[in-house]
């Protein structure tokens, strides 16, 4: 395994993060800590979790991840191994079970941060992130921004990060990141950092052979202003691995359990799936080690979270590192997306 650090930090994370959203639903306790324990094997050292998880949220599991990863720490003993990153959800009418309001006051930051650290058995994360924006923008699958005058956030960038610099200073926490962000909300918080204000260090977005929108613009701000992305979702809740073709419902898949998934099940997104599992086949390459592969070899990508509701599942994400794309790959790649650009954004 290779180790990337997180751009301006000392923290060394591995280039494959662990995922951790099933865990609590579609897996066990005792599950979670055999994924965490095979990839520690790998060479793994970066775990990602959120005060919502498990999905599909609601009330009664609500924390449960955060809860499984604590017992695995608890019996073993490993919290220094590991590089351990949470995030406080944003405003959503789904979530209204976990506080209300569901903003990112300094109330709400204080609640949902100790909640976590008290869940998790530990004294501090070391990346914590603001899971989705306060203000009405374009994430979750919307292509277009759709402007709101009326609404009713007004700039809070400054408070917000003054608030978490304060748990950073109080080693609560070492360093902040995004989630669901746009070029505009990271270039704020980018501004801020200017000002002598807590600098954020990581975005956390989709991104996929499906989903590339973050090439458009936010690419350029990741490597101009020295911040990570830490793309999830890199096969497209299952989309990419091909399991889904030729009308396939498989039986635990993550779509057929809860249909209300279906971002990345639209025609055109099938059809692009379809030619780049072609592209894989003619270079003997499953299609879950492409899209994993062409992810990790972007410049601008620091660690690929990946999920896996099975130990085989996850044996192929994690060995898809070994996988190195050429040219001719990249190219064919290309063509497809040329063709069908972002079809599942």
């Amino acid at each position: 395994m290779e180790y990337n650090k997180i751009p301006g930090t000392d923290i060394k994370v591995s280039k494959i993060c662990l995922g951790s959203m099933t865990w609590g639903e579609q897996n066990t306790e005792v599950e979670g800590h055999q994924q965490i324990e095979y990839a520690l094997e790998q060479g793994v050292n970066f775990i990602d979790t959120a005060e919502m998880y498990s999905v599909p949220g609601k009330p009664e599991t609500q924390g449960s991840t955060e809860r499984i990863i604590s017992s695995w720490l608890a019996k073993t003993g490993k919290r220094k191994d590991i590089v351990l990153a949470s995030k406080i959800t944003g405003p959503s009418p789904t979530f209204k079970h976990i506080r209300q309001p569901l903003d990112f006051s300094k109330s709400s930051i204080e609640d949902a941060l100790h909640k976590s650290l008290k869940r998790l058995n530990t004294d501090y994360l070391d990346i914590y992130q603001l899971h989705w924006p306060e203000r009405h923008t374009n994430f979750f699958g919307q292509r277009d921004y759709t402007h709101k005058p009326s609404e009713a956030w007004e700039d809070n960038f400054n408070e917000v990060l003054n608030t978490l610099e304060g748990y950073v200073k109080d080693g609560k926490v070492r360093q902040v990141g995004l989630s669901n962000e746009t070029p505009y909300g990271v270039m704020r918080c980018a501004e801020e950092a200017r000002k002598g204000n807590l600098k954020v260090v990581t975005v956390q977005n989709p991104y996929n052979l499906l989903n590339r929108k973050d090439e458009i613009g936010l690419s350029e701000v990741l490597l101009r202003e020295q911040i990570g992305l830490l793309p999830y979702s890199p096969l497209g809740f299952g989309q990419l691995t091909g399991k889904y073709l030729e009308g396939k419902t498989p039986e635990n898949g993550r779509v057929t359990l809860f249909p209300q998934y279906s971002r990345y099940h639209n025609p055109n997104a099938f059809e692009a799936t379809r030619r780049y599992n072609e592209i894989a086949k003619s270079h003997n390459l499953s299609l879950t080690q492409m899209s994993l592969a062409f992810i990790r070899q972007k410049p601008f990508v620091t660690s690929t979270i990946i999920g896996a509701t099975t130990l085989e599942q996850l044996k192929e994400n994690i060995g898809s590192y070994n996988v190195t794309l050429s040219e001719e790959i990249i190219n064919a790649i290309d063509e497809v997306h040329n063709d069908i650009p972002n079809p599942a954004p």
